[in-house]
């Protein structure tokens, strides 16, 4: 079964290829998601394209349940993740429905395929003795230690996103209030709260770190390289795993997995959970929520542990 195209002249052979540059901007400029967000359904809807060349020569007006179907289960051959294959799925039906809304296609291919299941992994959070470790400060002081120990520190207390931290902007940072001032998915603003301890660790950095990194040069953000430009999400990744090595921390450790803890330990701490909402910057609570399932299986074990009927 093949679903005709409504406009069958300005589609032809490398129609979607051609069409992929507007969705992109479409994601861009009007849903306003995020430049990794962008990158990813780029990156599935080309993998798909590939998989139309080698698989349909008559081209995409041919596209129908049948070749989603056959490109899923090649997927699956090549041992793609079940999660993978969900976000595929997403990037193709957002395409399709986009031509779709133009009068490019008459049904959209995705119409009848439903995501594959994915169980949701509970997030991966450190204890606070590990906290501890990570964040205990550097035996010897340099301008890029104290900006690594002040990012770490600021993660932590705040729960940003990696991307957040590592662009955070001079003045989205009030020192004065500690609060911080976040630009996040969708160019959604949020007004997030940080500890005196964590704001200590950044007047450090900005007294006695800054200025030696940047040398005169002018620089909008807060956590800058030596040239002035923001950290990359990689390099920062890179100095988390160093500093846990170096605090004998035995976890695979990601930036991410300090936004986990932060939520964690406020809930476990008595936290409410709307508020833990809008200082993680979930549009939905039931992404929140999640963080009391982490928390219900800890006291499980505890329970486990020591109940003498246990």
């Amino acid at each position: 079964m093949f679903f005709p195209l409504i406009a069958p002249t300005p589609l032809q052979t490398n129609a979607p290829i051609e069409h992929l540059h507007l969705f992109l901007q479409h994601l861009t400029i009007q849903r306003r998601l995020a430049p990794n967000t962008v990158a990813a359904y780029r990156a599935d809807l080309q993998a798909f394209f590939r998989f139309l060349a080698r698989t349909t020569p008559s081209g995409p007006q041919d596209i129908g349940k049948e070749q989603v179907q056959r490109f899923l289960q090649d997927c699956h051959r090549r041992r793609i993740s079940t999660r993978s294959n969900a976000r595929r799925v997403a990037a193709l039906r957002a395409f399709f429905g986009f031509l779709l809304d133009r009068g490019l296609l008459a049904i959209n291919p995705l119409a009848e395929i439903d995501a594959p299941k994915i169980g949701r992994t509970l997030p991966k959070s450190l204890s606070i003795a590990e906290i501890d470790a990570l964040l205990r400060p550097p035996e010897r002081t340099s301008p890029l230690l104290l900006r690594n120990h002040a990012m770490l520190h600021l993660l932590y207390a705040s729960g940003l996103r990696v991307s957040e931290l590592v662009n955070l902007p001079v003045n989205g940072c009030n020192l004065g209030s500690g609060h911080l001032r976040i630009l996040g998915k969708g160019n959604k603003e949020r007004v997030v709260p940080f500890s005196a301890l964590a704001g200590e660790m950044v007047q450090a950095y900005i007294d006695n770190g800054r200025p030696l990194l940047l040398k005169g040069k002018p620089s909008p953000f807060l956590f800058c390289s030596n040239r002035g430009t923001a950290m990359t999400r990689n390099r920062f990744w890179q100095i988390i795993r160093e500093t846990a090595r170096a605090a004998a921390i035995d976890k695979e450790i990601s930036p991410h997995m300090l936004r986990h803890s932060f939520a964690t330990h406020l809930l476990a701490g008595g936290a409410d959970l709307r508020s833990v909402q809008m200082m993680l910057g979930h549009t939905d609570i039931s992404t929140t929520q999640i963080y009391t399932h982490v928390d219900a299986d800890r006291l499980k074990s505890i329970h486990q542990r020591f109940h003498p009927r246990g």
